[in-house]
């Protein structure tokens, strides 16, 4: 095993910081992580890695100073969403480009995951902010939706997107992954972009929907179950609990 010693801090988090070692970037837990969680998220990135994906490989799990902590591959480079940011007349080409690497994603199908609707189910139950005849409507909605068993991210956006300085493209953060249905995937990422521009979301959507010959309507009927499960998983900004509460109470859409 390495002993890893600890440089710059990359990102920092509620949950997690990250770290700079040598060719590697250390993933350090809060000492109150449960181990589970650890090695649930290893496991995530160590299934995901064998689809071909390009994601950063995990090399190790080990403890640092009394914390649990993951060590991968250190990929240097900007997230599409600095890309983004520094090129805005380019924006157009680049969510574009971000499609398509979605639409990798979904052509993929791992064993041994966890299935999106169970997840979605069982985060809708434990919604404590919406009455009991909002939930049975989302959770009607959710059995409704087909059964299908594509790679979804979970959490995919730009800011999950590294391009390095030779141009590779990796996907980060995996732990929110599962096995469902690709509309409930752009779904959630719509809602991520819609809050910072609802014209951006709008695009990226219309992208999707183009490139995959989806109807519009199909996808956007998933919003409200996604904006329930994002919910249930702890929102500290009003601006966003109030854009997924406005998303929540919509129901049909023409």
């Amino acid at each position: 095993m390495n002993e890893f010693k600890l440089g710059k801090m990359i990102s920092e988090g509620e949950n997690v910081n990250v770290y700079e070692s040598g060719d590697y970037a250390v993933k350090v837990f809060k000492p109150d992580a449960p181990k589970t969680v650890v090695f649930y998220e290893a496991l995530m990135d160590s299934k995901v890695e064998e689809t071909g994906l390009n994601i950063p490989k995990i090399k190790e799990v080990e403890i640092i100073d009394g914390k649990w902590a993951i060590a991968s591959e250190l990929i240097k480079g900007k997230t599409l969403a600095q890309i983004m940011q520094e090129e805005p007349e380019n924006k157009d080409a680049y969510l574009d480009d971000m499609v398509e690497i979605q639409l990798e994603i979904h052509s993929k199908s791992v064993k041994g995951i966890a299935k999106l609707k169970d997840n979605l189910r069982a985060e809708i139950e434990s919604l404590d902010v919406i009455d009991h005849i909002k939930r049975y409507e989302l959770l009607t909605r959710l059995d409704s939706t087909p059964k299908h068993i594509k790679l979804c991210h979970g959490n995919f956006g730009p800011e999950n997107i590294v391009v390095t300085d030779d141009n590779k493209v990796y996907i980060v953060d995996w732990i929110g992954a599962s096995l469902g249905n690709a509309s409930a995937d752009v779904a959630k990422t719509y809602l991520k972009l819609a809050l910072t521009s609802t014209e951006t979301a709008e695009k990226y959507m219309n992208l999707f929907c183009t490139k995959t010959n989806t109807s519009k309507k199909y996808v956007q009927e998933w919003l409200p179950i996604m904006a329930a499960s994002t919910l249930a998983k702890g929102v500290t900004s009003k601006e966003e609990k109030d854009l997924l509460f406005t998303w929540l109470d919509v129901v049909d859409y023409s």
